[in-house]
């Protein structure tokens, strides 16, 4: 008896000691991160850092009613949270922070334990355009938000190129630069990616001084958070974009301007110091120094020197000792320098893009110390084109969205098809995954199905989409996951193109896409889609918000491809000259419009109004909250200038756009066609674009307010359109049925 007394009592004594060991930090971030996300859960989760293996790892076991989870890192473990939640808990965990995680009342213990290793070591997220198309006007709590959806889905290498706008300023104002000259240098927020990538200067100009001084406190925010879930942010390096006032100061320098771009006018045009040029390693080392102390170092950079613009000359010498004198110019800052560079241009301007230029370009940067993003591989896989990158390593990328347009696009079958062959066909430099999005859009589900793919416990496609299904509405329910399948196998067939949005969205015409508008019809059938709408709104009992978002971004859709059907009806009316056909049709257009706000002001992800409230409380008075309003107008609208090529390129299905923007383009359009029949006059098309372009402009620098809450009840407001337009939408599969 006694014996068994010690046994005990040393058995309490390890327990005990066990339960007081100090955490590590990264432990300590794991709990961090739950008090934040469901902090009434909290202490049902218990996280133990663990080596065992040297590939990221993690378990997930239930004890005693608490769910422990095990791993290498926080990153891991956080991988590991997910995959409990998602499978278990039936929900997941928005990259939006306005958007609540809704957990069951009880959690569930999973019976038995779950492993799962790592099949690739890196994981990419980000795009320079996606700070300009999503986040510009965000704060912190938006970036908390946004790195704990990025640790949960296993992210590690982050885009993080916030804030280096100040390190600019500073780096210019030592070479002699006047801060009149440096802030005017500048664009706008919301066009920076493009000041950066070195395709546009000036454009909208000076950029407040408080701007650069709030985005550099806010990039120490990010990157020590990162670094806490053991991500390696990918900062900024100099790529030989400068000020052309540098001239004035160095007039031997060889410098010269870039070709035009996006149809600006030539004074936006941005100027490139040749690497070779002594001054472009003097520049290097003072922006790497200043970086490093403020926001500290990875030693790994992006730069991108011929993003969509020309290099000075195509000799594939020439490439070869710009890439080489780059590299060299950041490890002679930083001798454990790894370059990170996107290969859009290899995709975009492959006519150009030469092989024999790739490869001189590629090679002469010594072998893994170049890391390639292949930007587009659910469109197109450079890796295949270009002997794997010539043995240089690169990441297998999903792109998915152009512009923050708002579609239903993402071809998923094909995307995962893809990745399992560069898994088995991709080369030993075949180093990650990535997702390169332009904006954050309306098919999240599609990263993280890509990100799933990083680790072995990814599912069979047909078990995911149905869990998909279920953690959207937060219970197992047949009538969802009919309908998701529905999507998987009809909806979700094709990738996202470029400028993509319905016929609403686009500039007026009797004919053809509009702008950038670039598919006024779409790849599958209307009438499945609305199917999809109607099984969503007939599923019953839902317990969770994305539900609700489900319900209008299908919606949208199927009124916003319904809108295209009406004006080829309202053409056809006009090139008959039936004037009562025509004005019933451009009333139908008219009051689709209408409605399809009010579904849109339900939803908050959807909402023009806290697009520009966001953008206005980065202010501290009327002059700059009004500056960056109209920067926040501009980029949603007109992109650039009257008549500038990306006009409408960022469209977006929002509410207060719709009503605010494209209505009014619409009923002016409506109205001036049946103005011209009852006169007896063909309609004069350069007229209208005269008058609508001048609407444009005067709506970018208008104020009016739109609401920044949202609106009304969704499922309400969504059975009751639905109804209406049904008889509508679905009469040409009656007749074809008849």
């Amino acid at each position: 008896m006694c014996n068994k007394i010690k046994c005990l009592f040393l058995l309490m004594l390890i327990v005990l000691c066990s339960s007081c060991k100090e955490s590590t930090e990264d432990e300590k971030a794991m709990q961090q991160m739950v008090e934040r996300l469901f902090p009434e859960y909290a202490s049902q989760f218990s996280f133990e850092q663990s080596e065992k293996i040297d590939k990221d790892w993690y378990e997930i076991e239930a004890q005693g009613g608490i769910v422990r989870i095990r791993g290498n890192n926080a990153n891991s473990m956080a991988v590991g949270l997910n995959y409990y939640l998602n499978h278990y808990c039936l929900t997941s965990v928005s990259w939006y922070v306005n958007d609540t995680v809704e957990m069951p009342e009880v959690l569930p213990m999973p019976p038995a334990k779950i492993t799962s290793t790592a099949r690739c070591k890196n994981r990419f997220f980000l795009n320079y355009c996606t700070f300009g198309y999503t986040m510009p006007w965000w704060t912190w709590k938006d970036w908390e938000r946004l790195i704990d959806w990025m640790a949960l889905n296993g992210i590690n290498m982050p885009l993080a190129i916030t804030g280096q706008e100040s390190v600019w300023y500073r780096v210019w104002t030592k070479l002699g630069l006047t801060d009149e000259e440096i802030r005017n240098y500048f664009t706008g927020p919301a066009h920076l990616p493009w000041h950066r990538m070195s395709n546009l200067d000036y454009w909208q100009g000076p950029l407040p001084k408080e701007w650069l001084d709030t985005q550099e406190a806010l990039q120490k925010q990010i990157v020590a958070r990162e670094r806490q879930f053991n991500m390696r942010p990918i900062l900024p390096a100099f790529a030989g974009h400068v000020p052309s006032e540098l001239k004035r100061i160095y007039p031997e320098a060889k410098i010269s301007r870039m070709s035009s771009w996006g149809g600006f006018e030539d004074k936006y045009r941005s100027h490139f110091l040749d690497p070779l040029d002594p001054l472009f390693a003097t520049i290097q080392k003072e922006f790497l120094e200043e970086q490093t102390k403020l926001f500290g170092t990875d030693h790994i950079y992006g730069a991108d020197p011929f993003n969509e613009v020309a290099p000075p000359s195509w000799e594939p010498e020439f490439l070869a000792n710009c890439s080489k004198h780059i590299y060299q110019s950041m490890t002679h800052v930083d001798p454990d320098a790894t370059w990170l560079q996107m290969t859009w241009l290899f995709y975009i301007d492959r006519h150009l893009w030469t092989n024999e230029r790739v490869e001189a370009f590629l090679k002469a940067v010594p072998q893994d110390k170049l890391l390639l993003l292949d930007y587009y591989c659910e469109n197109t896989e450079v890796w295949k084109q270009t002997d794997r990158y010539f043995g240089q390593p690169y990441l297998w990328c999903y792109l998915g969205n152009f512009g923050g347009n708002t579609m239903l696009a993402g071809n998923t079958k094909e995307v995962g098809k893809r990745i399992e062959n560069v898994y088995t066909n991709g080369g030993e430099n075949f180093s990650g995954l990535g997702s390169t999005l332009e904006g954050f859009d309306v098919n999240p589900f599609m990263y993280e199905y890509v990100f799933s793919k990083a680790w072995d416990c990814n599912l069979p496609d047909s078990v995911w989409i149905e869990q998909l299904a279920d953690r959207r509405i937060g219970l197992k329910n047949q009538q969802m996951r009919r309908a998701w399948k529905l999507l998987y196998d009809s909806i979700y067939t094709v990738p996202a193109a470029l400028g993509q949005g319905t016929l609403m969205n686009a500039r007026p015409c009797l004919k053809g896409n509009g702008n950038w508008t670039t598919t006024p019809t779409v790849a599958y059938s209307n009438e499945t889609l609305f199917e999809v709408w109607e099984m969503l709104l007939k599923a019953g009992e839902h317990r969770h918000s994305a539900y609700e978002y489900d319900v209008v971004n299908i919606g949208r859709q199927v009124l916003g491809n319904y809108f295209g059907k009406l004006r080829d009806e309202f053409a056809e009316a006009y090139s008959r000259k039936q004037l009562p056909l025509l004005k019933q049709k451009g009333a139908e257009m008219k009051q689709l419009l209408r409605d399809v706000d009010t579904l849109l002001s339900t939803q908050s992800s959807f909402l023009l109004g806290k697009w520009i409230e966001d953008a206005r409380s980065l202010g501290t008075d009327e002059a700059s909250k009004n500056y960056y309003e109209e920067n926040a107008r501009t980029i949603v609208s007109t992109w650039g200038d009257k008549d500038q090529s990306l006009n409408d390129y960022a469209n977006r299905t929002w509410g207060g756009l719709v009503s605010g923007y494209y209505a009014p383009r619409w009923e002016m359009f409506i109205d001036e066609v049946i103005r011209s029949v009852s006169n007896k006059q063909p309609f004069n098309a350069d007229a209208f674009h005269q008058r609508v372009t001048q609407f444009e402009i005067d709506w970018v620098k208008s104020h009016e307010r739109y609401p920044s809450e949202p609106v009304g009840n969704v499922v309400e407001i969504a059975t009751l359109l639905m109804n209406k337009y049904k008889d509508s939408i679905l009469k040409e599969k009656h007749n074809e049925n008849n």
